[in-house]
């Protein structure tokens, strides 16, 4: 093979090796002292918003959904909303996460996508579908001129995730951690008051109506919160399986149909 076969050979294998630890959340290098996550507080990437004062509602101690529920209801703003969230005690998920990833797009969207879960370059950016699956996301729903960053209700979108935090090694959120946070992405999607709801991926359909099995679900219209839901597979899918693309460009000129 000789030495540069060689070299090509050790280059390619220690970069799947890299790769394949991103994947299972090993997403940093080690330093020489130990570091605690659980006593971290990171600062949020992006635009810092002031944190609304607690509101004043019972929050039961040994009932994590009502006291989402309650504190999902006093919010009255997206703002509001966000701090809400980000004070949310209850669920594990944050104290291993580096940012609480809220929301991207533009709020007067007619169209809102809800995805899973933030993956590493969510949690490391604080913005949701910013990786390789949000990169296909955004020429996904711009072959059908909707863009996250336009400025025109008519052609924008209003992106966030069902779990504000990363699940460790990416794994699929819980049923209980869902159930935390379903009150919050109900009020979420009640402040932005979308024409139409797009559900990318089982986690969010899940939520949304009980029901799993994406494959069956997706390009079927229904409803959900009182409003149009199009189930969707989630990007990162269509990045495993690229035969499925041929579905989800179907599934986008729906939504195109829709909204005309």
């Amino acid at each position: 093979m000789g030495i540069a076969g060689e070299i090509a050979d050790d280059w390619q294998a220690a970069l799947a090796a890299l790769v394949w630890l991103g994947e299972a959340g090993a997403d940093e290098a080690i330093s020489e002292t130990a570091l605690n996550r659980y006593d971290l507080a990171p600062e949020p990437s992006g635009p810092r918003v002031a944190a609304a004062p607690s509101p004043d509602v019972p929050v039961p101690a040994d009932d994590p959904v009502g006291a989402a529920r309650a504190s999902a209801a006093a919010a009255t703003t997206l703002e509001e909303l966000r701090a809400a969230i980000a004070r949310y005690p209850h669920c594990d998920l944050k104290k291993g996460a580096r940012n609480t990833v809220f929301a991207d797009g533009n709020p007067a969207a007619r169209v809102l996508l809800l995805g899973e879960a933030p993956g590493a370059d969510e949690d490391r950016e604080g913005r949701p579908f910013v990786g390789r699956a949000g990169q296909l996301l955004d020429r996904m729903f711009a072959t059908i001129g909707l863009s996250r960053t336009s400025p025109d209700a008519e052609s924008a979108l209003y992106i966030t995730n069902v779990m504000p935090w990363r699940p460790p090694g990416n794994r699929d959120p819980e049923p209980a951690e869902i159930a935390m946070m379903l009150p919050f992405v109900e009020r979420h999607i009640a402040l932005v008051d979308p024409q139409v709801i797009v559900v990318l991926g089982n986690t969010p359909l899940f939520a949304l109506t009980g029901a799993k099995g994406i494959l069956r679900a997706r390009g079927t219209w229904t409803q959900a919160l009182g409003k149009p839901m199009l189930p969707m597979t989630h990007p990162a899918y269509l990045l495993r399986n690229p035969s499925a693309k041929r579905e989800a460009w179907a599934d986008l000129l729906s939504l195109q149909a829709r909204l005309r």
